[in-house]
């Protein structure tokens, strides 16, 4: 086993995940909703603009163009119409049991969430920095393979036993196959690294680590490969 030492380093809150959204996305929202001329627009106004065009349909029917919009693929017309009803009352971004739409269901939600005034649920991300120190370069290498789902098992001991992730993935946590992980951790960039530690930027849902706000430095180990 490699032992490392875990230090939160910050923790906030966020209403939307950075960079989301950007002027490509609302133009081709806006042509979907048959707004014409869209390049018209200036780019700081597109956001506005867009939401302005999503209020103009029932709340479902622009939810439905917006999830269209996200999963061109991966949702049939039965699926988008049955999701979209469910998206003005259910986190689906929490209870969808296909994580790996988790994030595009937050977005979309935070989207209409905006536009709509609340009509829709609140959408609530937290954005942490940890630090993570490893005795030796191997150990710390020993992130670059699977990077999400190391950090999770790193991570799970600084929430208590009775959380969430323990209770839904203990076995992966203890080093089963993790495949989740990625849909787990949203944004996960490193900086500051050094021969035995690194800084990461972790962006999640509420969901799965609200309670890491909580975590004092601590040890964590890792199986050795």
């Amino acid at each position: 086993m490699s032992t490392f030492t875990v230090e939160r380093l910050s923790f906030q809150h966020l209403p939307a995940l950075p960079n989301a959204w950007q002027p490509a996305d609302y133009l081709a929202l806006l042509s979907k909703l048959d707004y014409e001329n869209p390049e018209a627009i200036a780019p700081a106004e597109l956001k506005e603009m867009t939401q302005l065009a999503l209020t103009d349909l029932e709340p479902a029917e622009a939810a439905e163009i917006v999830l269209g919009y996200l999963f061109p693929d991966d949702l049939t017309k039965g699926q988008l119409d049955q999701l979209a009803h469910q998206l003005q009352t259910e986190k689906l971004w929490e209870e969808n049991p296909n994580f790996a739409l988790h994030r595009g269901f937050f977005n979309a939600t935070q989207l209409l969430y905006e536009a709509y005034n609340g009509k829709f649920p609140h959408p609530q991300a937290v954005e942490f920095k940890v630090k993570i120190t490893a005795a030796s370069p191997a150990d710390l290498a020993l992130l670059d393979h699977e990077p999400a789902a190391m950090l999770l098992r790193l991570l799970a001991p600084g929430l208590a036993d009775r959380a969430l992730l323990h209770r839904l993935f203990g076995d992966q946590l203890a080093g089963g196959a993790f495949p989740e992980a990625t849909s787990i951790l949203w944004q996960l960039t490193p900086s500051e690294k050094t021969d035995t530690s690194v800084v990461y930027d972790i962006i999640s849902s509420d969901y799965w680590l609200e309670d890491f706000k909580f975590a004092d430095t601590y040890e964590a180990t890792l199986p050795a490969e």
